[in-house]
């Protein structure tokens, strides 16, 4: 068998990974704003809060983007769009098509492709396997002020794991239709006073204005957008039209930025 000299050492590959790993670790354990899930509004807040300036960790369970755009309309690939939300579609860069029925189409991984890239490129961080478990919260003034999280094969595994935590001025929950964030905030600190009222049924035209219109902080320090605020204040699903999850991230992108420049 012929001889090489190794070049590529593996104790070099894991001294790489592990010494850049973990100082990324270290600088995410403060930021401004921890969105916890990486779908399509989460993935725009994020952009929209990094391009302002903001220091912007997504913490999302899978390992991978998208949330629930991957799948498009019952395994169909396109997700559609209305009139009003391309203006957002071309500052993504994502290319659609007019259809018969006043609506637009897109392909779910272009979506999810453009979304992330615009989110990373403006200097927002990703962690992927990373499972929110928990919430950081202060009194006088009581708030919440950062996520508690473990890697996803950790929580998967039923192993008790103590967590790692980042401190952060703006929560977001981003995680869809479970509200999982706010859920912690209503079991463990209900000093805060937050309710879940639960999705209701589908009402598509309906939905799309609401989820848009009722994205914003629920309590001191935590916020909600996307599905998730359906699933807070009682409001219509709207299925795989998207224009509301975007529209929905960048207004609670806009209400966080007004909000943290005052401080």
């Amino acid at each position: 068998m012929r001889r090489f000299e190794a070049v590529i050492r593996e104790a070099n590959i894991t001294r790489a990974i592990v010494e850049h790993a973990l100082r990324e670790l270290k600088e995410l354990s403060e930021v401004d704003v921890a969105i916890v899930g990486a779908g399509p509004s989460g993935l725009t807040a994020a952009y929209y809060l990094a391009k302002g300036g903001f220091k912007v960790l997504i913490l999302e369970r899978r390992f991978s983007l998208g949330g629930g755009t991957g799948p498009g309309g019952n395994l169909l690939p396109k997700a559609a769009f209305q009139k009003d939300v391309l203006p957002l579609l071309e500052e993504f860069g994502i290319r659609y098509s007019a259809t018969d029925y006043g609506l637009y189409v897109a392909s779910p991984p272009e979506i999810i492709a453009k979304l992330a890239a615009k989110a990373v490129d403006a200097g927002a961080s990703v962690l992927l396997g990373a499972h929110v478990q928990d919430l950081i919260y202060r009194v006088d003034p009581l708030r919440v002020c950062g996520v508690v999280w473990v890697w996803t094969p950790v929580h998967e595994g039923g192993y008790h794991v103590d967590p790692l935590f980042t401190e952060a001025k703006a929560v977001v929950d981003a995680t869809g239709h479970g509200a999982e964030v706010v859920s912690i905030a209503c079991r463990k600190i209900p000093e805060l006073g937050v309710a879940i009222r639960g999705e209701r049924s589908a009402y598509a035209d309906l939905s799309e204005k609401l989820v848009s219109e009722y994205a914003g902080r629920v309590a001191p320090g935590l916020y909600v957008t996307g599905m998730a605020v359906a699933s807070v204040y009682g409001l219509p699903r709207m299925g795989p039209i998207f224009g509301g999850m975007l529209l929905s991230g960048k207004r609670i992108a806009e209400i966080i930025l007004g909000e943290l420049k005052g401080i």
